[in-house]
């Protein structure tokens, strides 16, 4: 479910706006440093508030140097990524690694949860709340614009709509969510690493992948909940192919990475076995 938050703003990335966003693994992390940070403060709540205002200055840097400074939207992800790195490390002065361990989180300050019940209600709750917030603000006005943009930005240019300022949001909202996801990792864990998020974009378009495969492409709200869904799926595929796989843990990204190349290649399959039982059809037709 943690994980299911980052989906959310790598859909709105990948598939609304249709722009690959690489600035996901280093809006990750910014969430993550500013959470730890934050809490070891003892603001656990207000973490969470700041890591999504992070996010959102992370998405608007990426989408500055798009469409001001017209920086393909690839380099302008890996311009924002690889400056985070060192932002991180400023957040969390200099250190690789922040515990919480012993400071409250908000998996330890909600009344009548304990720690570990907390720790299975508040992700699914943030989760939840994320994607009604989401499937709410794409049926807004600005959320509409932003959803024209990805299917036709000439056509809305010209309908004197300000596309810059959309993808602006857009990609302020995307890495919000990110960012969010990383803050909610952080107290679910008990501590931030620089490192942890190598990997991330791969995950998020695993789930989204995942998701579409089994649902399809059916809208905005069905997106977000194939999204969803295809996290947790993707959470259990992967902890079933390491627990049945002779591989050891160190080749985890590899099976992340076979898990999502055959994920991406299923439209391709599910056409091509289309296409052999149609001309099976028609042969037996002819015959």
């Amino acid at each position: 479910m943690i994980y299911a938050i980052m989906a959310f703003g790598i859909y709105i990335s990948f598939r609304i706006l249709q722009v690959p966003d690489l600035t996901t693994e280093g809006s990750f992390v910014f969430g993550l440093a500013v959470s730890a940070m934050c809490t070891n403060a003892g603001h656990p709540i207000l973490a969470l508030l700041a890591a999504m205002a992070a996010g959102a200055a992370a998405g608007c840097v990426t989408a500055f140097m798009q469409t001001k400074m017209r920086i393909h939207p690839l380099i302008s992800g890996i311009v924002t990524m690889t400056g985070l790195y060192s932002i991180n490390l400023l957040v969390q002065h200099k250190a690789i690694n922040v515990s919480l361990l012993r400071v409250d989180t908000i998996f330890k300050i909600i009344p009548f949860l304990s720690k570990n019940q907390a720790k299975l209600w508040v992700p699914i709750a943030a989760a939840l709340l994320s994607g009604a917030a989401l499937v709410w603000f794409f049926h807004t006005h600005i959320g509409m614009c932003i959803r024209a943009v990805g299917d036709n930005e000439a056509m809305v240019r010209a309908s004197s709509i300000n596309t810059d300022r959309c993808k602006l949001i857009a990609f302020a909202v995307s890495n919000t969510f990110i960012a969010l996801s990383g803050a909610v990792l952080c107290q679910y864990q008990g501590h931030s690493d620089i490192n942890d998020g190598s990997g991330m974009l791969v995950v998020g378009l695993a789930s989204v992948i995942i998701g579409e495969a089994l649902f399809g492409k059916r809208g905005v709200t069905l997106g977000f909940v194939s999204s969803l869904v295809g996290s947790v799926l993707y959470r259990l595929i992967l902890a079933y192919a390491m627990k049945y796989s002779p591989l050891e843990q160190f080749m985890l990204r590899l099976v992340s990475a076979v898990i999502v190349a055959i994920a991406l290649s299923l439209p391709a399959l599910r056409a091509a076995v289309e296409g052999i039982r149609l001309r099976a059809k028609g042969g037996r037709k002819n015959a």
